[in-house]
């Protein structure tokens, strides 16, 4: 028998990411009689709604897509929410979900429920640096011989992958402000043992309404630990407190390992946090160990990631980039890792507008070789004399390449959301390298 055997389940939000399929699938698994609803229409969910034709098929997952129905989330036991819901507060299915007596919850909550131990969770988030930071300690407890996990808010579910959590493994978890926002408000949530913060700035206003709920709900998983945790503080949250008996480690900013992979100065800072993340679940006496580890960690796709060079120019992949801070922090990194420095680089950003300024962005304008405006936000970002508006990545591309000399490098770094013009960043990410490359191919003709 199922743990969920008899019981209504509804999830809300299916998405594209992965997450609202994989909990849909657990939760078929353990006996569930499952609604997935959605507000797209299936063609927008074509990958997705593969991933459960075989369970739909079979009558053990029904779909509702193009709409929400308010009796669905009054007539069951469960509301499975998709982090992906902005103010849920406010949705008025999730109210009467509530309403009615349902349990409602996400799959991060569900997923940390049934881990075999918090205080060997490893819970990581910050407004840009999480997803490098949890890969690396990911990465590098891998490389001192240590079997961990990682999941969360890197897409996907880890519940469909319980049975391989051992209760001496580690799990790394980056956890999203809105993820963290529902393990908030639940009592019984358990905290990771060991909470990394990597930084703090403006974002997801459009989700969370105000920079003050975004902070609150980053707070949350300091706030969620206790007495004997460990939690790691990156520069610029010093000032954010800790629960009594927490063990804290702060790192500032000019702190970093040398010798990394990954080009930049905030990629060494990522690795001095992954490391003494590392510390605070090992011991101390491994932090140099952790530090060794770490620094061969070679970036996850989308992530400030060299996809093509030809005729003397680099193009680099960083769509993962969804805030100006990250956007930022790409240039730098890119200026210090080419012959012709900040003059040298080409920027493609903008994107879908999540309310957040985008004025530091647009002052590369006058530093850089060019910037290359697309999406619903491009033009918020022409101030400088370099910028041009160019709407699609099809012709910011075309642009770039063909303004980019030898030692210059085509960087996109979009600093906001794909959703204006693409179904995620991934997608985003993948079509830039395919146009990078097929210009570089008329580039070597002309």
């Amino acid at each position: 028998m199922g743990e969920f055997d008899g019981q209504r389940v509804v999830v809300m939000g299916l998405g594209r990411f992965g997450g609202g399929l994989g909990v849909a699938r657990w939760l078929a698994s353990q006996g569930a009689d499952v609604l997935v609803t959605d507000k797209e229409p299936e063609a927008r969910l074509h990958e997705s709604v593969r991933g459960l034709r075989a369970l739909v098929d079979a009558g053990r997952i029904e779909l509702r897509l193009g709409e929400h129905n308010v009796s669905d989330f009054t007539t069951c036991d469960m509301v499975v929410v998709n982090p992906g819901v902005a103010k849920p507060w406010d949705n008025r299915f999730v109210r009467a979900g509530e309403a009615s007596g349902a349990r409602v919850t996400t799959e991060i909550a569900l997923l940390c429920e049934r881990l075999p131990s918090r205080e060997r969770v490893i819970g990581v988030t910050g407004t840009s640096g999480k997803s490098t930071t949890a890969s690396m300690i990911h990465h590098g407890l891998g490389g001192m011989g240590v079997r961990s996990h990682f999941g969360g808010n890197i897409g996907g579910s880890m519940l469909e992958n319980l049975g391989e959590v051992r209760a001496e493994d580690w799990v790394v978890l980056e956890l999203s402000s809105a993820m963290l926002h529902w393990l908030g408000r639940e009592p019984a949530a358990p905290a990771p043992g060991v909470a990394v913060v990597t930084n703090f700035e403006a974002n997801h206003i459009d989700w969370h309404g105000s920079i003050e709920h975004y902070e609150q709900s980053k707070r949350r998983l300091l706030d969620m630990q206790a007495a004997g945790d460990r939690a790691v503080i990156g520069p610029g949250v010093h000032a954010w407190v800790t629960s009594p008996g927490v063990e804290r480690i702060e790192i500032d900013a000019g702190e970093g390992v040398g010798g990394c992979v990954l080009p930049g100065a905030h990629n060494a800072l990522n690795a001095e946090v992954a490391a003494r993340a590392i510390g605070a679940a090992l011991g101390r006496g491994r932090v140099d160990e952790a530090r060794d580890a770490v620094r061969s960690f070679a970036g996850l796709p989308h992530r400030l990631r060299l996809v093509h060079e030809v005729g003397g120019v680099r193009a680099y992949d960083d769509s993962k980039s969804t805030t100006p801070a990250a956007t930022l922090l790409a240039v730098e990194a890119v200026s210090g890792a080419i012959d012709n420095g900040e003059a040298g680089v080409h920027l493609i950003a903008g994107g879908y507008d999540k309310g957040v300024d985008l004025s530091a962005i647009a002052a590369l304008g006058d530093r850089i070789g060019g910037l290359y405006a697309i999406g619903q936000t491009g033009g918020s970002l022409l101030g400088g004399s370099n910028a041009l508006a160019c709407g699609t990545l099809e012709r910011a591309v075309g642009e770039a390449m063909g303004r980019a000399k030898n030692g210059d490098a085509v960087l996109l770094s979009p600093g906001c959301a794909s959703w204006d013009q693409f179904e995620n960043f991934e997608q985003r990410g993948r079509r830039f390298a395919d146009l990078v490359r097929g210009a570089g191919g008329r580039r070597r003709t002309a």
